[in-house]
């Protein structure tokens, strides 16, 4: 459209250069384009078209013009689309959907009411009691949120400004039980404030946090009977970071021979080469034992993640047996890299067992399943690890055409239930890792958090529908609407406001 309206405005014109004169409208707007994009000077365009410069900034300007008002705003978009009534009840809403929407700080929210809306009277203090308002409307929801349905939790402390804030969620539906910031984070605090959530019916079966000794003591001194699993994340994370540091360590080693090596050949050639060749012997076995040690503790590390740790994986025992033999074996190689192997085989160690609680879960359900179906045990694990081969690689039809022939019409219902009881059984804590990450968005704005502020992001948080997610079935619904299993209303409205709505 631009080019045809370039080309109309040519033609219309008048007053050319003799040379310009001979020109049609498609060759002006060539030339017109050219000038406007600098690809060539305007005398080297003049000079290869036979035309004047003159001629060529009149094209450009036409061009120009041209341009500017096929872009120019229409008047569609001046229309006005609807009328919004801005009451000071709107004007509620729109501090509270800008402070835990929009992460806006209380200036920004004043400024943006000067600036959209004309607005002078919302001062900072008046954002203050806003939300201070809705703070107390939303701690009023939270204690009456029932959290008896609540099997697993996650837990994990953050800090904010020197100072701990405690932070547990369920780990089916994301929805945060517990944010709370404390002066201490020690046994006696995780106690009282686990004690607390159990007035509001939390018991979960297990839980999953990290090595902190004091969550896992105030839960033992709170819950006796509910066992705190180990978060797998962690230790793969650290075995990762290992062998990631000793084959960069390697390939340091064999950067360092190499340059021996050049050196080496540069002096045999001034006939001084026996000046290198104990240290170039010594970077060779060097070398040799860093590539070797790299390469053992990646296997070692790769068969902890996929095989030890892994939902698909072998029995309770055999897992320990596995885990034995990679701790072991780190140990072994301690003198090659004592400040970085010793202290990690010897956390793993001492964590096995909360490290592969989640094993043993797996076989009770199993054992369950067995007999539902009525089929021997070791079929439902063998199911198990079916799930770990790639569905397209042929090691999976090879190991799947055997348990069709035994399991026979049971195999599909009973691979159904398998995968069932390993997508709800929870090896880590990176639910919670992954709500401490979105915290931290709203907590750099504030030094000073309060519990009231965390009662309001709390709440938000968890009546705030999901507008993606890895798991279908949480999108479109809250935490909290999948705590309950049931629709609830928007969370604007549960504070009491009544959202508009366009006619």
């Amino acid at each position: 459209m631009v080019t045809q309206i370039i080309g109309t405005a040519a033609v219309a014109g008048s007053g050319f250069p003799r040379g310009g004169a001979r020109l049609g409208p498609a060759e002006r707007r060539g030339l017109s384009v050219q000038v406007l994009a600098g690809t060539d000077t305007v005398t080297g365009l003049a000079a290869r078209h036979g035309v004047s410069r003159k001629f060529l900034y009149q094209q450009a300007y036409k061009a120009s013009a041209a341009l500017e008002d096929a872009f120019a705003p229409t008047q569609e978009d001046q229309a006005v689309l609807f009328h919004l009534p801005v009451t000071k009840h709107w004007i509620r809403q729109f501090v509270l959907g800008l402070a835990l929407e929009g992460h806006s700080s209380f200036r920004g929210i004043r400024q943006l009411a000067l600036d959209l809306l004309d607005y002078p009277d919302l001062s900072v203090g008046t954002i203050h009691n806003i939300l201070q308002t809705a703070a107390g409307q939303a701690r009023a929801v939270n204690q009456a949120q029932d959290l008896a349905g609540i099997r697993v939790g996650a837990h994990d402390e953050i800090y904010q400004a020197g100072r701990p804030v405690l932070v547990g969620a369920d780990a089916k539906s994301t929805y945060c039980y517990l944010l709370s910031e404390e002066d201490h984070c020690d046994e006696t605090t995780w106690g009282v404030r686990l004690l607390d959530l159990e007035r509001q019916g939390l018991r979960p079966d297990y839980t999953v946090a990290d090595g902190g000794l004091a969550l896992r003591a105030g839960q033992a001194a709170a819950w006796q009977d509910v066992p705190c699993h180990g978060d797998v994340f962690h230790a793969e994370r650290e075995l990762g970071n290992l062998a990631f540091y000793l084959e960069h360590r390697a390939s340091g080693c064999t950067s360092a021979r190499q340059k021996l090596e050049h050196q080496m050949e540069r002096r045999k050639r001034q006939g001084r080469g026996n000046q290198l060749s104990k240290r170039l012997a010594v970077a060779r076995q060097a070398e040799l034992q860093a590539v070797v040690l790299a390469g053992d503790v990646r296997i070692l590390a790769d068969w902890m993640r996929k095989d030890i740790l892994s939902l698909s994986g072998p029995s309770l025992a055999t897992r320990r047996e596995l885990f034995d033999f990679v701790v072991q074996e780190l140990s072994q190689r301690e003198r090659f890299c004592p400040h970085r192997i010793g202290p990690l085989w010897r956390g793993l160690e001492g964590q096995r067992a909360d490290l592969l609680a989640f094993a043993g879960v797996l076989d009770e359900e199993f054992a369950d399943l067995a007999g539902q179906f009525d089929v021997p045990a070791v079929l439902v694990g063998q199911l198990c690890q079916l799930e770990a081969l790639d569905i397209n690689a042929p090691a999976y039809w090879q190991s799947r055409g055997p348990l069709l022939a035994k399991l026979g019409t049971k195999f599909l219902p009973l691979q159904q239930a398998v995968r069932a009881v390993m997508a709800e059984t929870t090896r880590a804590s990176s639910l919670v890792e992954n709500l401490n990450s979105r915290l931290r968005n709203y907590f750099f704005l504030r030094r000073d958090l309060g519990s009231g502020y965390l009662d309001l992001l709390r709440f938000f948080l968890n009546h705030r529908r999901f507008p993606r997610s890895r798991c279908p079935q949480r999108v479109g619904h809250s935490p909290a609407e999948l705590l309950n299993g049931r629709s609830l209303p928007h969370w604007l409205e549960l504070l009491g406001f009544q959202r508009f709505h366009r006619n």
